[in-house]
């Protein structure tokens, strides 16, 4: 007869055996990266009848704890174009905050609408100062919609988050398997999936079902080692942005200047051109120390700093540089580089409120 000592034994064996692997993932799972989903609304929330809350959001996403330990705090609950730039001082203030007083927080995930998320994504870009990632998210379709991906574009969030190889890449975009940067890319399309797309340099890197590959990074300043601070910042500059076309009037500069716009940006035709008596208007802006930034409305392109001094080719019929200007107010022309015309209203809104030499501008302009 076996004795109750080597039954008990047997018994213990077989407990430990059947707890070992329950005790092994629980250990695994607790050493997986914590990643915090911000949210401040977007198509990715907006269900038919209520929008989905930051804690609904995360339990959409089956998986997510192969990844990532998830959290969730809801910062707002808007579509983007309802949320104002004070809020975004507020969202960046925030981020910085976790990062401050969590130093184990791995990343953070913020769903935004799309519609204006790259604006959001590259002020994050400028105002976060941290080398941990910074993702942000959203869906084309919503939540009540066949076809919603919402789910997926948050799941692949947490991953890039969670991935040791996002950190000092700046803000991330991240929809469709792509990752994109905040810098570089925009919205493409009023409808499609794949509408975030960076032009001319392509992706960082993708999501894929076995990891998260990256294939470039980007060498503009950015995050921690960005000049900008928010953290006592009550208001941006106003800053607006003039299209150029056929005929342009320039009252709707003049207008801007008189309501009290601090800067202009100019989504200039081609390489930066203006149009009817827009150029008579710009100089009415540089007068009264308003600083112009010149950019592109064609969607790509790298708008360069004037020449200047004896070498320079003469001015052409028409141009600021033709319009009697004195030597400081020609220094107020900022040259927006390669930046679309929302991003360059981002970081001269930035910019200004830091300085107001033109010259400073210009490298800001160079820098970022």
């Amino acid at each position: 007869m076996r004795s109750p000592a080597v039954g008990a034994a047997a018994l213990t064996l077989l407990l430990v055996a059947w707890l070992s692997p329950i005790a092994a993932w629980a250990q695994d799972a607790s050493s997986l990266p914590r990643v915090r989903l911000v949210a401040t609304g977007g198509t990715i929330s907006n269900r038919t009848g209520g929008r989905l809350t930051a804690e609904e959001l995360v339990k959409s996403m089956s998986g997510v704890e192969r990844y990532a330990r998830p959290e969730f705090e809801q910062f707002a609950n808007l579509a983007s174009s309802e949320l104002t730039l004070d809020q975004w001082l507020g969202i960046a203030r925030r981020l910085n905050e976790v990062f401050a007083t969590d130093p184990e927080i791995a990343g953070l995930v913020v769903t935004a609408g799309t519609d204006t998320l790259e604006e959001l994504a590259y002020f994050l870009n400028l105002s976060v100062r941290s080398d941990k990632p910074v993702v942000v998210v959203g869906s084309m379709r919503n939540p009540s919609t066949l076809g919603y991906e919402g789910a997926a574009n948050l799941l692949e969030g947490f991953r890039v988050a969670a991935s040791q190889e996002a950190r000092g890449k700046g803000v991330l975009v991240v929809l469709n398997d792509e990752i994109n940067a905040a810098r570089e890319v925009t919205k493409t399309d009023a409808l499609r999936l794949n509408t975030f797309q960076t032009r001319g340099y392509g992706v960082l890197g993708v999501v894929d079902a076995d990891r998260v590959v990256f294939y470039r990074t980007s060498l503009k300043r950015h995050t921690a080692k960005s000049e900008f601070d928010v953290s006592s910042l009550t208001k941006l500059p106003r800053v607006d942005v003039i299209l150029v076309y056929q005929g342009a009037d320039g009252d709707l500069i003049k207008a801007a200047v008189d309501a009290g716009a601090q800067g202009i940006v100019m989504a200039g035709a081609g390489a930066g051109a203006t149009s009817g008596t827009q150029q008579a208007a710009i100089a009415y802006a540089l007068r009264k120390g308003v600083l112009v930034v010149t950019t592109t409305r064609a969607g790509s392109g790298r708008i360069a700093p004037p020449r200047r001094g004896p070498d320079a080719p003469p001015p052409s019929a028409g141009s600021s540089a033709a319009i009697p200007l004195t030597p400081e107010e020609r220094l107020r022309r900022i040259a927006g580089e390669d930046l679309a015309p929302v991003k360059a209203r981002v970081l001269l809104m930035l910019a200004l409120s830091k300085t107001a030499d033109p010259k400073e501008i210009q490298r800001m302009f160079s820098e970022y």
